[in-house]
């Protein structure tokens, strides 16, 4: 039970949702929008947050969208991972959201809300960052298209009341040579040690990461280092673990030494696959 009341609102349009948002901004009411809920819901709950409207966006078209096209595949930001996942349209993306939580969650949390949400992890957001990705937004200012990496940067820098409408990913990405590894403490379904997702293009190494850092990123420098077959794997895997973009995450899943070593291991890994062909 939420210990507190807010107002409900289900627009069946993007220029309704953002006309709600601000009518409620002027009116100085916390909103929020909402699509699967399982973060919103259980922040309520925990009083971390407290709205005093949600706008529930499932019923906007946009926002639902699992198409692929000509030149590029959609996906709403309503879409939830197991929907992301049962399409197989983008294996990568799949083996992500097929990674997060389990089964029952990924029928709740969405592909926007992952993005968005609070908890530092945000696993979706590291196919995007490798395929070259845009992304479709709207808000009280209207719309707007942008590649993915330039709003997301760890986090998703919204502009105030916009809110996620799709992701786009140009065909190349739903077919090319790819592979996913989630380390984590114990279960499968436990928050990572480290999170690694890898495309290869042109013969080159694309690798993001999430959990080694308090963000999820996607480092040129590290692909540099381990793109360079001039070196052993053992010496890019520790090169790469020097070029990290912050202080390695040390929390009750593990301490900032063993994620160290989780991520120089799970480099080799990627390597050796590569370099053997069996990735």
């Amino acid at each position: 039970m939420i210990p507190f009341n807010f107002v409900y609102y289900r627009p069946d349009s993007l220029g309704a949702a953002a006309e709600v948002y601000e009518k409620l901004r002027r009116e100085g009411v916390s909103a929020v929008y909402y699509a699967g809920g399982s973060e919103i819901i259980t922040m309520c709950r925990a009083g971390a947050i407290e709205p005093r409207a949600v706008i529930d966006i499932k019923r906007i078209p946009e926002c639902m969208i699992l198409s692929p096209g000509d030149r590029r595949m959609t996906i709403g930001s309503a879409c939830t991972l197991s929907q992301i996942g049962e399409s197989r349209m983008f294996p990568l993306l799949a083996l992500s959201c097929g990674r997060i939580a389990d089964h029952t969650n990924q029928c709740r949390i969405t592909l926007g809300g992952n993005l968005c949400g609070s908890i530092q992890y945000r696993e979706t957001s590291l196919p995007l960052l490798l395929s070259d990705a845009d992304i479709s937004l709207y808000g009280p200012e209207g719309a707007r298209d942008v590649p993915f990496h330039s709003v997301f940067d760890g986090y998703m820098r919204l502009k105030p009341g916009e809110l996620v409408v799709a992701v786009h990913v140009p065909v190349w990405a739903l077919t090319a040579q790819c592979a996913h590894m989630k380390k984590t403490a114990n279960e499968k379904i436990d928050y990572p040690l480290v999170s690694v997702a890898a495309v290869w293009r042109d013969g080159c190494l694309r690798i993001a990461f999430s959990g080694v850092c308090a963000f999820p990123f996607r480092s040129q420098a590290i692909e540099s280092v381990l793109n360079d077959r001039t070196m052993t794997r053992g010496e890019r895997a520790q090169r790469a673990a020097c070029l990290l973009p912050a202080p390695v995450t040390s929390d009750a899943e593990g301490s900032g030494e063993y994620r160290l070593f989780v991520f120089r291991n799970t480099i080799d890994e990627i390597l050796e696959g590569w370099e053997n062909g069996t990735l």
